[in-house]
Order: C-alpha cells, then sequence, then structure tokens
C-alpha cells in the first residue's frame, strides 16, 4: 500500500509544526526556570534535539517540494519552507534570549545567597571579636584598677616611710641638741 505523496508532504508539515510547538514549551520552561544550572543544561539538552530534528523535517519538506511536478504546488512548499526556516531563526533567538535571562537570574540568586552567607559570616565573625575585645578591655580595667590600688598603697607606704624617718631625724636632733629635754 502506497502512500499518496501529498499525504507525506502533510504528514511532514504536521511534524514541523509539532517539533516548533515543542520547541516554543521548551524555551518558556527555560524562561521561567529560576535554577539550578543542570536544569537549565538539561533543558538546552532537549531543546538542541529538537532543533536537529525540526531542521531534518524542513530538510525533508525542501527535497519533498523540489520533487513537486507542478510548478505551483513546488512554489507554494517552497515558501512554506522558508517560513519553517524563519520561524525556527525566530525560535533560535528567543531560545537564546531565554537563554540569557535564566542564566543572569541563577547568576544573580547565587550572587545573593553568596552575599546573604558572606554577610552572615562576617557579623558572626565581627560579634566574636567584640566579644574577645570586650573581655580584652575588661581584663585591662581590672588591671588598671589593681595598679591604681598599688599606686595609692605605694605613696601612703612612701609617705608613712618618710613620716617615719622624719620622725627618727627629729628624734635623733632632739636627744643631740636637746639632751634636756
Amino acid at each position: 500500500m502506497a502512500v499518496a505523496p501529498d499525504v507525506l508532504v502533510r504528514i511532514c508539515a504536521q511534524e514541523i509544526i509539532k517539533y516548533d510547538l515543542e520547541i516554543k514549551a521548551l524555551v518558556q520552561d527555560i524562561r521561567d526556570s529560576t535554577g539550578p544550572l543542570s536544569i537549565l543544561t538539561e533543558l538546552n539538552a532537549k531543546v538542541k534535539v529538537m532543533f536537529q530534528q525540526l531542521r531534518l523535517r524542513i530538510q525533508d519538506l525542501e527535497q519533498m517540494a523540489k520533487e513537486q511536478d507542478k510548478e505551483s504546488d513546488k512554489q507554494t512548499l517552497l515558501a512554506e519552507v522558508e517560513n519553517h526556516r524563519k520561524q525556527m531563526l525566530s525560535n533560535q533567538t528567543a531560545w537564546r534570549k531565554a537563554n540569557l535571562a535564566c542564566k543572569l537570574a541563577i547568576d544573580n540568586y547565587e550572587k545573593d545567597e553568596l552575599l546573604h552567607t558572606t554577610s552572615s559570616r562576617t557579623v558572626q565573625e565581627t560579634n566574636e571579636e567584640f566579644k574577645n575585645m570586650t573581655g580584652t578591655i575588661q581584663l585591662g580595667r581590672k588591671l588598671i584598677t589593681k595598679y591604681n590600688r598599688r599606686e595609692l598603697t605605694d605613696k601612703l607606704l612612701i609617705f608613712l616611710a618618710l613620716a617615719l624617718f622624719l620622725a627618727t631625724v627629729v628624734y635623733i636632733l632632739k636627744k643631740r641638741l636637746f639632751p634636756f629635754l
């Protein structure tokens, strides 16, 4: 049972439309994707396969157009092939734009995560440094207070020693100069 040539042409055209719609759906998925990069890579691999299939079916349709007997059918099919090629180029442009938008969104998300993590870590490290400095400052305050007390004690002891010395000098002078008193 042989299949009529125009049936093959219609089947090929329907497959082209099917691949075109699948590519558009995948491009929309890429545009809506927020990551991670592995999902984007997986979606891109699917899009590449669809573009290869689409390209082959467009080439098949072009070959069928060249094999047409009627010049009007040939020109109609070649015009359809040209329209499909333009649509494929439009899809490729949309795919590139969706990829850029998705990669930008992923990069921004990763940058925000990194910034949040880095700032949290920085705040935590700064807090620990302040705690260490507070401990050091408190230790310094205790030492200064201790040295101030020692200074006061030392001044008092020096004053008492000086008073004792002066009292001794006065006593000795009194005994030698005024022995009768």
